[in-house]
């Protein structure tokens, strides 16, 4: 895999958040964009909602190993989900075979009534290579994209940055017409996440406060005064500009963000919760037009080492009964509401936790620091069911620690990258996720080949009369002239378009396509040799096909 020398971007705290709904939001935007790819079969419409769960998510009882019960109680004697009773475990799914039966935790109700509908992907005995149980480090590692190991254990930028930067290359860290919106949003909390931080500067990051759109100006804070001309090459440095960039953010995103947030509604109800809010907010600007590509939230209080269960009581009380019930409800309101308006298709949500629990309880009635969780995926494009086999109660450490990771958590993010958002190969290799294999979690982006795809594309097609075919060009690298050739069913008006690699238009002509093979010859001795992008668009459905040519020798 290939590795780079990162910059080390320390957060600042001295940044006045806003809020949206009640929550901070904190936009990020990198500098590219490849608007010409992004209306490819609607991409430009899809988002990622990230939920974290911070301090460590107890799997085992989210998900008990039903063909394991016995065991699990044994090492749960305190904690455990009962098998009977008012308060027994929910069994999910009865079709599975026994190693993949899972009891899914009684207050998870909402989220049985999710997977009913095909709606929930699970994906178990996820982590990483040498595992860290430090809360922070192994934060820091699920957002960097690290693991353990000497070479992936200090990368000081962020996946998502790094995934957004390489997606898009041509947001230079403000609005453009393609791409009003920052391309990121941390939602719910004031502190900039790691996972935003791109390889080359830093992110540029705006918290929003108050329902009332003139809000957004009456609280910027102005830092220092005028901005300085001379910064030292020193970390000081590199703070003082990340603390500009904040502040010039504010003011380039805060009123898009105040329209988007106007312009949006709720149609369903939600439990009044800190994250029923914050996905509620979501779901507001996903309604109001917002072109967000990932959306950061959070919900904390996971890390239970104690009052897991309190004593003598159900297990539906105490705090990870309160979390879960928190969690499922949430996103059940969420996608309900996005149902309601006609949008959930455009939406895949995903939780990830720094780490699980000790497989054995820790006579406090909780549970100590572990390695491997599972993972959920939500969506109506989700393809529902379970991935992996219930983690191995009999295969511990000798601290009682889980082996035996089924995927590697950089795996699920690669899948919803490369199926999801439409990254090639060349967008994992700048996420510095190449190696990692994609699951079949979700509905690909592309009924076509599997490198069609952004950032590589040799062909793209996006369904309708426009693409039944893939569009082809001959010869390909070009020097003087080249052939674009593609196969139709059906008689259509289209246009055929070119565009450098920076997004810039070198041709347009509208041409009339016939039944059959198709060929469209160009001139391209006098375009400055590099890399430019073929765009073939049904002129009626605005549904497109597009090729990559190389002109020069």
């Amino acid at each position: 895999m290939k590795r780079r020398n990162f910059l080390k971007i320390l957060p600042s705290a001295t940044i006045t958040p806003f809020v949206v709904n009640g929550f901070s939001l904190r936009p990020f935007a990198n500098r590219r964009m490849a608007g010409i790819l992004g209306s490819c079969d609607g991409l430009d419409e899809r988002s990622i909602v990230l939920i974290q769960l911070k301090g460590g998510n107890d799997g085992i009882n989210t998900l008990i190993p039903v063909n394991q019960y016995d065991t699990y109680a044994n090492l749960r004697e305190q904690i455990r989900i009962p098998d009977s009773g008012a308060d027994q475990y929910i069994s999910l799914d009865n079709t599975l075979p026994d190693n993949r039966k899972i009891g899914l935790h009684p207050a998870m109700t909402a989220l049985k009534e999710m997977y009913d509908n095909g709606m929930v992907q699970i994906i178990q005995g996820v982590g990483y290579e040498s595992p860290n149980q430090s809360h922070f480090k192994s934060t820091d590692l699920w957002l960097s994209g690290g693991d353990g190991t000497p070479d992936n254990f200090n990368i000081h930028s962020g996946w998502m940055g790094r995934a957004l930067q390489s997606l898009y290359p041509d947001v230079l860290g403000a609005p453009t017409p393609q791409m009003p919106d920052p391309l990121g949003i941390q939602v719910g909390d004031p502190n900039p996440s790691l996972g935003f931080h791109t390889e080359t500067e830093h992110q540029n990051a705006l918290n929003l406060s108050g329902q009332d759109p003139a809000g957004f100006y009456s609280l910027i804070q102005t830092i220092g005064g005028a901005p300085m001309t001379n910064i030292p090459d020193s970390d000081f440095g590199a703070e003082i500009e990340y603390i500009m960039a904040v502040e010039q953010s504010v003011n380039l995103y805060a009123q898009r963000i105040t329209q988007v947030f106007n312009a949006g509604t709720n149609i369903g109800s939600y439990p009044n919760t800190n994250l029923a809010s914050q996905l509620k907010t979501v779901a507001r600007l996903i309604r109001g037009g917002s072109k967000t590509k990932i959306y950061l939230c959070s919900l904390g209080g996971f890390d239970t080492h104690s009052a897991q269960i309190p004593e003598d009581a159900s297990a539906l009380e105490g705090d990870h009964a309160e979390l879960l019930r928190t969690l499922s409800e949430a996103v059940r309101a969420f996608f309900g509401d996005l149902q309601a308006m006609n949008i959930a298709d455009k939406v895949v949500g995903c939780t990830f936790s720094e780490f699980g629990r000790c497989a054995k309880g820790n006579g406090s009635f909780g549970t100590d620091h572990g390695t491997l969780a599972p993972m959920l995926l939500f969506g109506t494009t989700v393809n529902p069911g379970v991935t992996g086999v219930n983690v191995n109660l009999s295969n511990l450490s000798p601290d009682n620690q889980l082996l035996g990771m089924q995927s590697d958590y950089r795996q699920v993010f690669t899948t919803l990258l490369q199926d999801w958002l439409g990254a090639g190969n060349p967008v994992l290799e700048d996420t510095l996720f190449d190696e990692y294999a994609k699951l079949p979690l979700v509905a690909p982006a592309y009924a076509v080949e599997p490198d069609c795809y952004y950032g590589g594309v040799s062909a793209v097609s996006e369904g309708g009369s426009a693409t039944q075919h893939p569009l082809r060009v001959y010869p390909n690298p070009a020097r003087f002239a080249t052939e674009a050739v593609f196969d139709s069913q059906q008689a259509f008006s289209a246009r055929l378009s070119a565009f450098s690699a920076n997004g810039s238009m070198v041709y347009s002509e509208v041409h009339y396509v016939q039944p059959g093979t198709n060929i469209f010859t160009l001139d391209v001795s006098n375009w400055p040799s590099g890399l430019y992008f073929l765009r073939l668009e049904d002129k009626a459905t605005g549904k497109a096909v597009v090729a990559k040519l190389t002109v020069g020798k």
